[in-house]
């Protein structure tokens, strides 16, 4: 989630439009006003600027939890999302902005650090293929100063002191990729919660000067099993905890994603295009493409009729 992405800076002052028309001669935020809160929201996930790219970076743990055994420490994590706005407009909701991304996660030896495409599964024994987390695209629904019934949008902002703070659950329940057409009847619904909580520093979120805040970023996602662990209908739940801040480019990630990167990953050098309309990747939908692949390349034996 940075030499920014082969845009050339002829090329980025093109497409560059600033948000809200700010100015070095601009005011600063008042996050009192819906269409200042949305700039700040703005600056807290990407820039002011479009089609300037950001990135996040994240590194962090992934832990089990059983019920009946201690937690364990499964993994470590480091991961990016490469994103950039764009400015949009709706006639009843005015002012918003759309943002595309691309995100990359790498699941690591918890003791050594490094990256690990085969993993021992510590309850069922089988060695099994590590999937990383490559999804794209991860676009979000544009944001507006207004909602739907034109009324204003309230500010998701704490200020305190010199740090102003953002934080947002998502709960997730639906219907699992990976399960067939019955789990009104059988349950199976893919159920967990994202959390991130944001902190940036006040002077640089509504200063008209900055174009993006800075910001830093907790995150916390409580999820099922990952698909490649291969855990069937085990009980139990896995917790992600990371930190995550933008940096300076990709030359700024840590070797291990540099590396990934370039070797099996160079789309997420780069962030999607602005108008990109494909539907959202997640690690289901990806496990369920290469399921289908790995089927489709070596299909089961025919069965044998039976009494």
């Amino acid at each position: 989630m940075k030499s920014y992405l082969k845009t050339t800076a002829a090329a980025l002052i093109a497409a560059s439009t600033c948000f809200g028309a700010q100015s070095a001669a601009a005011a600063d935020l008042d996050l009192s006003q819906p269409r200042d809160v949305l700039a700040a929201m703005r600056k807290i996930n990407c820039s002011t600027i479009d089609a300037k790219p950001l990135v996040y970076h994240w590194s962090g743990n992934v832990w089990s939890r059983v019920e009946g055994e201690p937690d364990r420490l499964i993994f470590k994590v480091e991961g990016m999302n490469v994103r950039h706005c764009a400015t949009v407009q709706d006639p009843v909701r005015g002012q918003g902005f759309r943002l595309v991304s691309r995100e990359l996660m790498l699941f690591l030896d918890p003791v050594t650090g490094e990256k690990i495409d085969r993993w021992k599964n510590p309850w069922t024994g089988a060695e099994v293929a590590v999937a990383h987390v490559a999804n794209d695209p991860v676009n979000q629904r544009p944001f507006f100063e207004r909602d739907a019934e034109g009324g204003p949008l309230a500010s998701l902002f704490r200020i305190q002191g010199e740090r102003v703070f953002m934080a947002a659950e998502i709960p997730l329940f639906y219907p699992n990729p990976l399960a067939g057409d019955y789990q009104d009847y059988v349950g199976n619904q893919y159920h967990a919660m994202e959390i991130f909580d944001f902190a940036a520093d006040r002077r640089t979120l509504i200063s008209s000067r900055t174009d993006t805040a800075n910001a830093i970023l907790s995150w916390v996602r409580i999820a099922p099993w990952m698909p490649f662990m291969k855990m069937g209908s085990r009980p139990g739940l896995m917790v992600f905890n990371a930190m995550s801040q933008p940096v300076d480019g990709i030359e700024a990630l840590p070797p291990v994603l540099r590396n990934a990167i370039a070797a099996d990953y160079p789309a997420y050098a780069a962030p999607p295009p602005l108008d990109d309309a494909r539907p959202n990747a997640t690690s289901w939908t990806v496990a369920r493409e290469g399921i289908d692949a790995e089927r489709r390349a070596s299909p089961p034996p025919a069965r044998q009729a039976g009494h």
